[in-house]
């Protein structure tokens, strides 16, 4: 069942985001039906990094400060080296995606988001992909890294680069219809 009608989802993201990693998603998860909302710590507009420059800007819906994993079904964290860089050092965003895996909600990293997951103690335990040059960092944060273009542990999903955008919006979407997930400490 891919109709997410009814459901909302927050795509965490900050100036310097891979162009694709956030485009990707929003347009699909929109047309599956869900609320996308980008929620940012910057107000107005972030702008994208597209490969080897910066990208188109992309307009915020909500600023971090008012987002509550108590509005929304899941969480979107796009990759590019700058925002989740810029993120993992931003106390509430990471408190914003504890608070979802808590609560046994989807949470999506792509590329090198999975950096969030680190320094939220997602990653400890679980089983993850991220961009091949921090493997390493997720293993080292007890993660059981893969090489394959989705990995799902619990309702975290996972995927390595652009390449792997179909099917990490497609598990998305599976994962949001199956709705809460059980989850145990690392």
């Amino acid at each position: 069942m891919s109709d997410l009608a009814g459901k909302k989802i927050a795509i965490l993201a900050t100036n310097g985001f891979e162009q694709s990693e956030l485009d990707v998603p929003h347009a699909a998860l929109k047309k599956a039906g869900a609320i996308v909302e980008i929620v940012s710590p910057e107000q107005g507009e972030i702008k994208g990094w597209d490969q080897k420059d910066w990208g188109r800007p992309v307009k915020v819906d909500r600023a971090l400060d008012q987002a509550r994993a108590d509005d929304y079904d899941a969480i979107v964290l796009p990759g590019g080296q700058m925002n989740p860089d810029t993120l993992r050092g931003n106390d509430k965003a990471l408190a914003l995606i504890k608070s979802f895996f808590e609560q046994g909600k989807v949470v999506a990293a792509v590329c090198h988001a999975p950096w969030l997951l680190i320094d939220t103690g997602i990653a400890k335990g679980r089983r993850l992909t991220s961009y091949k040059t921090i493997k390493q960092d997720m293993i080292n944060a007890g993660a059981q890294w893969e090489d394959s273009e989705v990995v799902t542990d619990k309702g975290v999903v996972t995927s390595r680069n652009p390449n792997d955008l179909p099917a990490f919006v497609a598990k998305i979407i599976e994962e949001v219809n199956e709705g809460r997930h059980e989850r145990r400490a690392a």
